[in-house]
């Protein structure tokens, strides 16, 4: 699902007292990581993400292995804090994906 400008900014309204759920380390990504995340969105939608200061990844990097490797959408990168979206499947997680498809 590609996002809009409008639909990206209502995301970032909802997220904006959010508490990073994830963290990425000194170990760097896997795809168990990645799997948790997509877990985690599946009844969420909206996470965040932060990248810790002893990691050797950079944002762009963990932002282009989420996109090529899932059908997670990078919604906003501030800093180290990645905000990921992925519409869930099942209809009473949808809690932000059916105000976006609305929109």
């Amino acid at each position: 699902m590609k996002l809009r400008g409008k639909q990206k900014r209502y995301l970032r309204s909802q997220a904006n007292r959010m508490k990073p759920l994830f963290s990425i380390g000194k170990n760097g990504l896997n795809e168990t990581w990645l799997e948790q995340v997509i877990d985690a969105l599946h009844r969420r939608e909206l996470i965040k993400v932060n990248i810790q200061q002893n990691s050797d990844l950079e944002v762009e990097d963990v932002q282009e292995y989420i996109e090529s490797n899932s059908n997670i959408n990078v919604v906003q990168t501030i800093g180290k804090t990645l905000l990921l979206f992925l519409p869930a499947s099942k209809e009473k997680f949808q809690i932000y994906s059916v105000e976006v498809r609305n929109m």
